[in-house]
């Protein structure tokens, strides 16, 4: 048997390796192999099995890694949709679809000693009082680990040694996996009462799933994958597939047996509508079909709040299943451990960042991709796809159903409603009968006073917290900025202390008496004297604010208040991000100020008030989605507001008042602010009426990297001079012309349809020949121009 092998090196093409005897039915699709490659030893995954191979004397495969396949063909192919569309080379693709943690050679598993009481095969022998305690422990809980053991009786290991050697326990070893929430104890809950928009929204998609169910296994037919798509209309799917790719792990798998069926909803409800309940109550109707679902949550909303009520739900009862949780902040092991759980089958439901979305759940029922507006479901690294699209993607491919929520849906998602692509379901009211937070907003021109500084809090808001306060009721404060002060300024000479590495000015922190540069983290200690040798001035001053600063001003303004900090700077430790909002729930915390990992995806009922400390902060920087963002940040921060008996009050300060996006926010009106936005994309030709292909070239020699986007430019005019509808753009210096030492430059490209756009880039990176130093990246759909 011959095994086509994808290595872990970027060479773009599969190899041919024997399957020897020994290793026969053991290898699989999917499964990882460790191959020779000339004098080298390296891993890879097995893509294909075959009967011959054009080549001669072939290699044998050296040996399997790990008991079972670990990419499912479905898996697979998504990975080869990605290599595809995302212009990345396979094994690059291949590679994102398994943790790190996962793909090494040696097992992962952690194990442990454990104790076990063995049954008697006659009279107990005497034994002294203290072995006696032990035994009577051991024999109370049958089994458990020999330093629990240790720890609950008191005792040593010689202790427990006397009583192995006497046949009265076993001492043995055995893999004990690591549950990052094994501490937590968590209350079982039932389904709550939908209210009508909600048991409509639910309706709507159950039916989706059991139209669905009926066809499990049917790949979708390619008029279904063009008319349903996310943001990428696939009407073409690739005709030139990877070298040696087998036709059943290629797009055109996907192209057979018409399906019809919207099964892509759009979820639109406002803050506190309850989308949550109808998620649940949809992954319980998926396991009561015997499938599995994936939910998919910001990084930032991925809250011990949030894993708790899916854990609480399905705890217990006859859909009693494990919810893994894949994210960032569990250790090496803990990811490990939770990957094999889904794997093998014993969770059914997966609660993670962008990258579960490659959780192996077979059969898969249901996705649901909560906030999906957020930016943080695109990689910034290669490949670079975005989660929701990829999660849409492979509902086509698994006949699963799509759910996407969002109380600010994304202008592309909103869109394809309108040309039915999606289907949009709306809860328009909130699921508590509580009413919709009152907005304010604060004109800050009117607060400034000659010769004094811009305020921090306004009179409002400062009044509002102090009434807050008063009725021990609690507030949460927003501004997206940590650090102390933007920027250090010499008054004289204007000397501003800016990055070494990257085309910004540092950043004051207070508490480690640094300046930080927070593109590539480069640090300085802060001068007492103005750095230039011409001025010295000893005056130097700090301009800008920062969370830092907003709680020193806090601590001072309301010195009995309990204040707490949540940003990165302050979250540091795993469990920190954990405890704070333990801590805010059980009202140990009056004021909680943050950046935006406090934006979304906290239910606090005794939140009545949020600030908004400058509601513009981003509204004007070099993007299209500018805008956009700063009406989805503004809805979603005032959104924590009176989530409980007592209506919710926001402030939102600002320098520029009456732009579209405060006004709009101020109204909870996102379908007006959606009308306005949409003609001004129009207009210029901008997603959703284009999409947009970035090609971004760095180097550490800006001449050489202009020169190199020069040459570029004109390349690409000769391969797309018969593309219909093309704009090209640049090349021009990035919104950030220096990051991390190098000098970035871009070329945007915006066209109708990118499928076919992506495919030729893709071959022609391949062939493009660039300057020593000088790389090219390839960023399609990105969702940030700097």
């Amino acid at each position: 048997m011959i095994a086509r092998v994808t290595l872990e090196l970027a060479l773009r093409k599969e190899f041919d390796y024997l399957v020897p005897p020994g290793l026969l039915g053991l290898v699989d699709v999917g499964t990882r192999v460790q191959v020779p490659l000339g004098p080298r030893k390296v891993l890879g995954c097995v893509t294909a099995l075959a009967e011959e191979s054009a080549r001669t004397r072939l290699k044998p495969i050296l040996k399997v890694i790990g008991a079972q396949a670990l990419v499912t063909p479905k898996v697979l192919q998504l990975a080869r949709w990605i290599a595809n569309y995302y212009c990345c080379a396979p094994e690059i693709a291949l590679k994102c679809v398994l943790p790190d943690s996962v793909r090494q050679e040696q097992a992962g598993w952690r194990e442990r000693l454990f104790v076990r009481a063995l049954p008697l095969s006659g009279p107990l022998p005497k034994l002294p009082k203290r072995q006696q305690e032990v035994l009577h422990i051991i024999e109370e809980r049958r089994e458990l680990p020999l330093k629990e053991l240790l720890e609950l009786a008191e005792t040593t290991a010689t202790t427990i040694r006397r009583l192995e050697d006497k046949g009265l326990v076993a001492i043995i070893s055995q893999v004990s996996e690591r549950d990052p929430y094994a501490a937590e104890h968590i209350l079982p809950t039932e389904p709550l009462p939908l209210n009508e928009a909600q048991a409509r929204a639910f309706e709507a998609i159950i039916a989706a799933m059991d139209q669905a169910s009926g066809k499990v296994g049917e790949p979708a037919s390619e008029k279904d994958l063009s008319a349903h798509s996310p943001t990428l209309p696939l009407s073409d799917p690739p005709t030139h597939p990877p070298p040696n790719s087998p036709a059943e792990f290629s797009i055109q798998t996907a192209t057979r047996n018409t399906q019809h069926a919207i099964r892509t909803f759009l979820l639109h409800g406002v803050t506190g509508s309850g989308k949550t309940e109808v998620y649940l109550q949809a992954i319980a109707h998926a396991l009561e079909q015997g499938k599995g679902a994936i939910v998919l949550v910001p990084e930032i909303s991925l809250t011990p709040q949030t894993v708790e009520r899916f854990k609480a739900r399905f705890s217990s009862g006859p859909l009693q299943t494990l919810v893994a949780v894949l994210h960032s902040h569990l250790s090496a092991g803990e990811r490990h451990d939770e990957w094999h759980k889904i794997r093998q089958g014993r969770a059914r439901i997966v609660i993670g960042a962008r990258s579960a979305i490659f959780a192996p759940v077979d059969p898969l029922g249901l996705i649901i991709v909560d906030e999906e507006h957020e930016h943080t479901y695109k990689q910034e690294e290669s490949p670079r796809y975005h989660a929701r699209d990829v999660a849409i993607m492979r509902g086509q491919m698994e006949s699963a159903v799509v759910v996407l929520g969002s109380a600010t849906p994304s202008m592309e998602s909103y869109f394809n409603c309108s040309k039915a692509k999606y289907k949009l379901l709306q809860l328009p009211e909130r699921a508590d009968t509580a009413k919709m937070p009152l907005v304010r907003i604060v004109d800050m021109r009117q607060t400034l006073r000659r010769g004094k500084a811009i305020p921090i809090f306004s009179p409002q808001l400062h009044e509002a917290i102090t009434q807050r306060l008063e009725r021990k009721e609690q507030t949460i404060l927003f501004l997206n900025r940590r650090g102390y002060a933007t920027a250090l300024q010499c008054p004289v000479c204007g000397y501003v202390a800016g990055c070494h590495n990257c085309s910004v000015s540092l950043t004051y922190h207070r508490h480690e008496q640094k300046l930080l540069c927070h593109i590539c983290g480069h640090s300085e200690p802060v001068p007492s004297l103005c750095p230039n040798d011409a001025c010295r001035n000893p005056q130097i001053r700090f301009a800008g604010l920062g969370t830092q600063r907003v709680e020193d001003t806090l601590v001072k303004l309301f010195p009995d208040a309990h204040i707490k900090r949540m940003d990165s700077d302050a979250m540091r430790r795993k469990d920190d991000f954990r405890r704070v909002l333990s801590d805010f729930r059980v009202g140990k915390i009056d004021i909680l100020l943050g950046t935006q990992m406090i934006a979304k995806g906290l239910h606090f009922p005794n939140v009545t008030l949020v600030g908004i400390i400058f509601a513009d902060m981003a509204l004007h920087q070099p993007d299209f989605r500018s805008g956009e963002r700063t009406f989805q940040l503004l809805t979603q921060v005032a959104g924590r507001a009176g989530r409980g008996d007592i209506e919710g009050e926001v402030f939102v300060q600002a320098f520029t008042p009456f732009h579209a996006a405060i006004q709009f926010s101020k109204r909870h009106d996102f379908e007006g602010f959606y009308e306005q936005e949409l003609e001004f994309r129009e207009q210029l030709k901008y997603p959703p009426f284009t999409r947009i292909a970035m090609l971004t070239l760095k180097g550490r020699n800006e001449e050489k990297v202009q020169f190199s986007a020069e040459h570029l430019k004109r390349e690409l005019e000769k391969l797309l001079k018969d593309f219909k509808g093309l704009i090209m753009a640049g090349p021009a210096p990035a919104p950030l012309l220096r990051a991390e030492t190098y000098y970035r430059y871009q070329i945007m490209l915006r066209v109708q349809r990118m499928t076919a756009l992506s495919q030729r880039l893709g071959q022609f990176v391949q062939t493009l020949v660039l300057p020593e130093g000088v790389a090219l990246a390839v960023d399609i759909d990105p969702v940030d121009l700097g």
